[in-house]
């Protein structure tokens, strides 16, 4: 059997490769770029360079509009020989530039709204880039109807808008087809912008649903690219979003933006609780911002309504031609209340429900017939397809029923203009109109008191803030395909130093060392849990130290940490998490969490055996106060997928019950709220400042998130006072990773040849008898 390789996996998503046996052509834009930054000559596959390499310039600030079409209008000439531009002044595009700043430089890409023959398209390019600075993305006819007509109208766009394929005939099956041409533009998109791109000194503002998946193709090329995408449509909730069959693909790929925008609150909720319940992530508002933790970057969260341009309505508004147009449809409307109606036509936005609102009104009121007319405005669809001809087939004949059934000489209560208006016609409308009725299946702010150009800055100002936390740490890209992400660290990150941890430990008088048990002194993958006498040893040595306090802090249970670590009399153990704590062997167990009723695990285990008889390889650890899924040995794609699902399920089965659902390292837990291993650091520095031994020492290691706890305390110990100015402290994560921990080391056998060097350089007069001596 013959099988291929692919030196892009984001080519094999997108369908783009040879026929079997066929050179693999390598297509090649026109080099139109006449700036600085060209680097068209760059190949694709050159993707994992940690920063970009193209050369930074001292040229102005520069930001780059991507979105599907530009806002440029075509005609051919009259003679056939070429193609005449101008501006399209409706598009939002051209008139967010208003809110940037002046000095900026704006470069459009997108595509044009007709098709260019390809001898053409190196002129049309380059007369583009000259007079209106904007680049053409040529998509062929067959991944244009894909693309467009496919993935982005028979797929995203219902969806988006709540509508399921219920049934064969509305909707079908998904259809992959469509997503690798969908995942074809999205690449020739990105071609095109890193044709032009000055990676180190320009902006990228991506808009729409039609280019979700850009972010990954720009950022797999340039890891520190500033770079925001705004959606102009709804977003799902997650029930309605997770039926999408590339809904991870998609969501990873936004992710890979800096700043991601919605009109409504509602809107960025629902993604919000998408990355939650899908990808397991975590968000967060601070100071009014919002912001998704993903790999060490903050996503940022803009809320925010587009508006309307109050500039164009002011100069449209003084327009002769609008005036003479007022002035004829004064005339024609005399004596009528005039409702105006503009829309797109298309099923969502619910024209056909306005003119059955309207019907009903006449019916039930009846002075209102002979006086009130109804102008609806439907600009042409941009989609095509069966329901928006059936759409189309009972507007129209809704408007003839009820021009039919009230109409009278002179007098029609439905005007239905179904052809492209221009801008001063519809200024016209707005002037004489009485009110303007709205009546969109997922209402639209594009019609608000807000203004684009306050729109605009605002975005493009939360932009400059979150890139500028992005460019201050260190990044790189990792992961293939659509698994693509940076992860990114704090530049002050760095592997701990064993000779200088041991010379801070030889001059310190009361050291607190916190140590996890499963992978950190454990390995993960090791499947004799039980601890070496290595480790037994090195723990045995360090606990016997009068100057110090050590605890092994961990989420498994008091009686397998006690019998493995009887050898050592001096050790503090802090079991499930803190809910149990004995500061040595010979002290009673403490019990720290404050409630003790475990009513809720007769809710919280059916539903974990549920998942376990459904996911094998997973199983079920049923602690004194907690309750664990684990899934390990599962299939790691399928455990994960269903430990996401259970996380929800059961957030949902317990939202009334005093716990904390939490998801680790292939596990599920379920705990009493308020237990942590944060909560034990707490509580053993705070211990031992009232017995009058501040520690000047602190050690705490960890690898997973139940660890991060830990470290967000040590880090604001000192502020809040628990700990002095003059201590020393090493918050240490296991593995280069994003971590609240300011070090790491890389694998737990690192971790026991540090803690061996520590306990080789204790003074052995600091020793005692551990069979005498009781605890702290």
């Amino acid at each position: 059997m013959m099988s291929r390789s692919y030196t892009n996996l984001l080519d094999l998503a997108s369908g783009n490769f040879p026929a079997m046996g066929q050179p693999r052509e390598k297509k090649r834009l026109p080099r139109v770029m006449t700036v600085p930054g060209v680097i068209s000559e760059l190949d694709d596959d050159q993707a994992n360079s940690v920063t970009s390499d193209a050369p930074s310039s001292a040229i102005q600030d520069r930001i780059i509009i991507v979105a599907n079409q530009l806002p440029v209008k075509a005609k051919r000439r009259p003679d056939n020989k070429g193609w005449s531009f101008s501006w399209d002044d409706d598009s939002l595009l051209l008139q967010l530039k208003d809110g940037l700043p002046e000095e900026m430089e704006v470069l459009y890409v997108g595509s044009l709204k007709v098709d260019v023959d390809p001898v053409e398209q190196d002129d049309v390019s380059q007369l583009l880039l000259d007079k209106f600075k904007c680049v053409p993305a040529f998509l062929p006819s067959d991944i244009l109807t894909k693309f467009y007509h496919g993935f982005c109208k028979q797929h995203l766009w219902p969806l988006f808008h709540y509508m399921l394929p219920f049934s064969a005939s509305h909707g079908g099956r998904f259809d992959r087809s469509l997503w690798e041409a969908y995942v074809a533009a999205n690449k020739i998109f990105s071609q095109r912008v890193i044709e032009v791109i000055n990676p180190e000194d320009d902006y990228v503002w991506i808009h729409d649903y039609h280019l979700m998946v850009l972010p990954t193709f720009l950022r797999r090329r340039f890891n520190r690219l500033r770079m925001g995408f705004f959606l102009h449509s709804p977003f799902p909730s997650s029930e309605i979003y997770r039926t999408l069959p590339v809904r991870e693909e998609i969501m990873k790929a936004l992710l890979n933006s800096d700043l991601i925008g919605f009109h409504t609150y509602d809107y960025a909720r629902h993604f919000l609780s998408c990355c939650s319940r899908m990808l397991g992530l975590e968000y967060q508002s601070k100071r009014g911002y919002i912001g998704v933790e993903y790999y060490g970057r903050t996503i940022g969260i803009k809320i925010m309504p587009v508006g309307i341009h109050m500039g164009q309505i002011k100069s449209v508004l003084s327009l002769a031609d609008k005036e003479w147009r007022v002035a004829e449809l004064k005339q024609q409307f005399e004596g009528k209340t005039v409702l105006l109606g503009v829309d797109d036509m298309d099923v969502f936005k619910g024209i056909d429900l306005k003119l059955l609102a309207m019907e009903q009104m006449l019916k039930q009121h009846p002075k209102w017939q002979g006086r009130a007319v109804l102008v609806q405005i439907a600009n042409p669809s941009r989609g095509r397809g069966k329901d928006l001809e059936d759409i189309q087939a009972e507007i129209q004949a809704s408007c003839k029923r009820i021009n039919e059934t009230f109409g009278q000489p002179g007098y029609e209560p439905i005007v239905l203009i179904d052809r492209p208006v221009s801008l001063c016609e519809r200024f016209a409308y707005y002037t004489i109109a009485e009110c303007v009725v709205l009546r969109h299946e997922k209402h639209y702010r594009y019609v608000s008191s807000h203004d684009v150009a306050f729109w605009s800055r605002s975005f493009f100002q939360d932009l400059e803030r979150t890139c500028k936390d992005h460019f201050r740490r260190r990044c790189w890209g990792i992961g293939l395909s659509f698994g693509f992400r940076v992860v990114a660290l704090d530049p002050n990150f760095r592997k701990l130093s064993i000779d200088h941890i041991v010379s801070v430990y030889l001059r310190s008088k009361n050291r607190a060392i916190l140590l996890d048990y499963d992978g950190t002194v454990m390995p993960q993958t090791s499947h004799n849990k039980t601890p070496s006498a290595e480790v037994i040893s090195i723990i045995n040595a360090l606990s016997g130290d009068t100057k110090n306090t050590v605890f092994v802090v961990s989420g498994r249970g008091r009686e397998s940490l006690g019998k493995w670590f009887s050898p050592c009399k001096k050790l503090g153990i802090a079991a499930e998490h803190g809910f149990f704590m004995r500061w040595s062997a010979n002290d009673e167990w403490e019990v720290c969490g404050q409630n003790s009723e475990f009513g809720w695990k007769q809710i919280a285990e059916p539903v974990m055996k549920l998942y376990t008889e459904s996911t094998d390889g997973s199983s079920i650890e049923t602690k004194e106060s907690a309750l664990v899924w684990h899934h390990r040995d599962a299939d790691p794609g399928f455990g994960s997928s269903q430990a996401k699902e259970m996380l929800d399920h059961l957030e949902s089965v317990l939202a009334n019950e005093p716990v904390a659902v939490k998801s680790g390292q292939f596990i599920v837990e379920v705990k009493p709220q308020g237990v942590s291993k944060g909560m034990v650091a707490e509580k053993i520095f705070t211990t031992m400042s009232e017995k009058g031994k501040q520690a000047d020492f602190v050690l705490c290691i960890g690898d997973d998130r139940s660890d991060e706890e830990m470290f967000e305390i040590i880090s604001n110990a000192i502020s809040s006072g628990i700990l002095s100015s003059s201590t020393s402290v090493f918050a240490c994560t296991v593995g280069q990773k994003p971590s609240k921990a300011r070090y790491y080391l890389d694998d737990p056998a690192e971790v026991l040849n540090m803690l061996e060097a520590l306990a080789e350089a204790s003074d052995p007069e600091s020793f005692t008898d551990t069979e005498s001596e009781g605890s702290l």
